[in-house]
């Protein structure tokens, strides 16, 4: 019998959790706050932006919203971005994307403090996950899936996991978080030849190439625990890149779509915004120390 993964049960278990906090941050005198920074009226970001602002009205976070022209100039893009860092009342940033073609997504990616990260664009970020530590953010939808294995108590120590997409947004990144719970990963792509005998062998695997029902039965088998990340539309109707109607039922588990991974990626988000609070406040502290050191260091000389 297939298990359905349904996102909801995970995401409801982590606003439980997110709401728990921010009601102990606000008794601080802390309120947790994350700004949206978006370039244009383009629909499908206003859409995720309003998303976005629900689900921190669920949770009683606070949200600013900053909407700049589309037209606008690479400097004043820059210091919009850098007034954020350095408004210690935000505490987490996400900027829409992806960006007009005249902004540098790249200058856009160093500018944003990797404290204030919560989509894990900067470098800093990046280079973390990929040397193993846990002292930044990651990117939402690489958490979401290991988030989902959790709550759904799928132990990936020594398991066989196909990633069926190389991007920095997922397969990358996963693929060293999923090593990093000892799981033996193989990292494909569409152009990986014979592919459907990779994920045929595999315990574990997690699509996300962006083509409507793309794989069918024969690229699983009983075992096979399936994470379908895309997103697609087939007609008017939202679909993953598993075939879904033709798989379920002939593998071991598998997420929906809609209903699965997308609604988890939504929480993890927020999730971001009270990691990079604690990491704030860890850096605040460490800074506190340190003067208070050399204070001491003064008075006894």
């Amino acid at each position: 019998m297939t298990i359905i993964l349904k996102g909801a049960p995970v995401a409801n278990q982590v606003k439980e959790e997110l709401t728990a906090k921010i009601s102990t941050y606000i008794k601080q005198g802390i309120q947790p706050k994350v700004a949206i920074l978006r370039v244009g009226d383009k629909p499908e970001d206003k859409a995720y932006e309003t998303r976005v602002v629900k689900n921190c009205e669920k949770i009683g976070m606070a949200i600013e919203r900053v909407t700049v022209d589309h037209n606008i100039i690479m400097s004043e893009f820059v210091d919009k971005i850098d007034t954020l860092n350095k408004n210690p009342g935000i505490h987490g940033i996400l900027i829409f994307s992806p960006l007009p073609s005249h902004l540098d997504a790249e200058i856009v990616s160093k500018t944003i403090s990797p404290q204030k990260d919560i989509d894990c664009m900067s470098p800093e970020n990046c280079e973390k996950i990929f040397k193993g530590t846990t002292t930044g953010l990651s990117p939402c939808t690489p958490l979401a899936v290991l988030a989902v294995l959790k709550h759904y108590d799928y132990d990936i120590n020594g398991l066989n996991v196909v990633i069926v997409n190389r991007s920095m947004v997922l397969g990358k990144p996963l693929s060293m978080m999923l090593l990093a719970h000892n799981a033996t990963v193989t990292l494909c792509h569409s152009k990986t030849k014979d592919l459907a005998s990779l994920t045929r062998r595999a315990d574990v695997v997690v699509t996300g190439v962006g083509r409507p029902k793309y794989f069918g039965r024969d690229y699983f088998t009983r075992k096979s625990f399936i994470i379908d990340v895309g997103i697609n539309y087939a007609g008017d109707q939202m679909c993953g890149d598993v075939d879904y109607e033709a798989v379920a039922g002939h593998c071991a588990a598998i997420t929906p779509v809609p209903g699965g991974i997308g609604i988890v990626t939504s929480m993890m988000l927020l999730k971001n915004v009270i990691q990079a609070l604690e990491i704030q406040q860890t850096h605040l502290y460490q800074k506190y120390e340190e003067v208070s050191h050399g204070k001491k260091a003064i008075i006894s000389c």
